[in-house]
C-alpha cells in the first residue's frame, strides 16, 4: 500500500516509457523468480540460503499481536508476550519461512512455548482465523493496514522484534533500468518516511 505507489512514482519520472509487470507472490516464491530471471526486483522478506540474490534494506517492521476487536486484552495500550499464553495462537506456514523464524526465536529468547494450533499462508486466511477461533497472532506491523472491524492489534510490550522487508534482486542482473531504481532507494525511503510524520498521517 505504501512502497508500490512510491515506487512506480520514480520509475515513471527517471524511465517514463518504461513497461511495468506486477506480480504478487510469497517471497519463497519470488526468490526463486528472481533466480530464474523472471523479475528484475522484489520487495520481499530475506530469504536464506539464497547466495545468488542481493538484498537491501527498506523498513524493519515490528511485529504486534492481533486479536479479536472485543479480547480481554484490546484494551491494554501495550501487550506483554506472557500474557498471551493459554490462548489460541495462529503461526505461520512454510510460505512466510522468515517470519516463522523470528517469531520462534523471539518465542526461544522469552522462554515462551507457544505452540500453533493453526498455520496462516497469507494475511487474509490470518485475519479469518483470528476473527473465527478468537485466536492472536504475531505479525509484521503492516497487518495494520488490512485489520478488518472484527480484528485489532496491540504493540508488544518491551522491545519487539522486527522482521526486513527488503528489495531483493540477483546479483548477476546488469539490467540498466534495475541500477537505475536501485540508485533511487534512498529517495524511495524518504518519500515513505515522509508520509508517516504527515499530520493526521495513520501510525506505522
Amino acid at each position: 500500500m505504501d512502497w508500490l505507489p512510491e515506487t512506480m512514482r520514480i520509475l515513471q519520472n527517471e524511465l517514463p516509457n518504461i513497461e511495468v509487470s506486477v506480480s504478487s507472490q510469497y517471497s519463497p516464491d519470488l526468490a526463486q523468480a528472481l533466480l530464474r530471471g523472471k523479475l528484475d526486483l522484489a520487495f520481499m522478506r530475506p530469504e536464506a540460503h539464497m547466495p545468488d540474490l542481493d538484498y537491501k534494506v527498506v523498513v524493519k517492521e515490528p511485529l504486534i499481536v492481533a486479536m479479536p476487536s472485543d479480547h480481554r486484552l484490546a484494551s491494554h495500550d501495550t501487550v506483554a508476550l506472557q500474557e498471551i499464553a493459554g490462548e489460541i495462537f495462529i503461526g505461520m506456514s512454510n510460505t512466510a519461512p522468515t517470519l516463522q523464524v523470528i517469531i520462534d526465536e523471539y518465542l526461544e529468547r522469552s522462554g515462551m512455548d507457544l505452540r500453533p494450533a493453526h498455520r496462516v499462508d497469507n494475511l487474509a486466511m490470518a485475519m479469518s482465523l483470528i476473527a473465527s477461533t478468537r485466536g492472536v497472532a504475531l505479525l509484521p506491523i503492516y497487518a495494520k493496514n488490512f485489520l478488518p472491524w472484527s480484528v485489532t492489534s496491540r504493540p508488544l510490550r518491551g522491545k519487539a522484534p522486527t522482521i526486513d522487508l527488503v528489495i531483493g534482486y540477483h546479483k548477476a542482473n546488469t539490467s540498466p533500468i534495475l541500477r537505475t531504481f536501485l540508485s533511487r532507494i534512498d529517495d524511495l525511503t524518504a518519500r515513505i518516511s515522509s508520509k508517516g510524520r504527515r499530520p493526521g498521517a495513520a501510525p506505522r
